[in-house]
């Protein structure tokens, strides 16, 4: 991936920065419009970082490398924690780099996360489902594989916030993957694959004492 990436921050000097990662076919200045405002409404000290990731760069897998170069590991040095979040593909791709780089994060903001293709979510169930599943070695090859190893056992000692719309046409995988983590890490709202159930879910996200002050 050639040339910086493109990033929409909201920067007030806070100890904690939210990195979000975009859905197909959605730019940063989604998150601006429909994201930032509930944070300055509540006058919360959080920092925001909301990137565009072509999807010709997520294919090719250069994407997430660039983001963990020019984004995260920078912020270390200005915030004390790190935390990265997506809806959708987004959130899929959050799951990705944070299997792929232990450490490399402080805590997960999963909206709607994309459970990823029926390949992979097929080749898990006809193991007998993600605990019974043992990755070969070829399926470890694709990153999506890899994120449900992680799903497997997810630290216990990392915060999240998964939630979904109970409508939404992806909601059976999406309940999977928030089942990964603990009961009050998880949130279903009525509503679809869309932005009004997102920003119902990141008003609960937003409300519930996650981030650090």
């Amino acid at each position: 991936m050639s040339g910086p990436l493109r990033t929409v921050g909201r920067a007030c000097g806070a100890g904690t920065l939210l990195v979000l990662l975009p859905g197909a076919y959605m730019t940063a200045d989604d998150y601006a419009v429909q994201f930032f405002p509930a944070v300055e409404r509540r006058g919360l000290r959080l920092d925001l970082a909301a990137i565009d990731l072509g999807l010709d760069a997520v294919s090719a897998g250069d994407a997430l490398p660039a983001v963990l170069e020019q984004i995260l590991r920078p912020a270390r040095q200005t915030h004390r924690q790190v935390w990265l979040g997506g809806i959708s593909l987004g959130g899929l791709l959050a799951l990705g780099l944070t299997a792929d780089h232990p450490g490399a994060v402080d805590g997960l903001c999963l909206i709607a996360p994309y459970p990823g293709s029926r390949l992979t979510t097929n080749a898990i169930a006809r193991s007998g489902g993600l605990d019974a599943w043992q990755p070969t070695a070829e399926e470890l090859n694709d990153p999506e594989f890899r994120a449900y190893r992680w799903l497997k056992a997810p630290p216990a000692a990392l915060p999240a916030f998964v939630g979904y719309g109970s409508e939404d046409r992806f909601a059976t995988g999406m309940q999977a993957i928030a089942e990964r983590f603990p009961p009050a890490a998880r949130c279903a709202v009525p509503g679809n694959h869309d932005w009004p159930a997102w920003c119902n879910l990141w008003e609960h996200f937003l409300d519930s004492g996650l981030i650090p002050a």
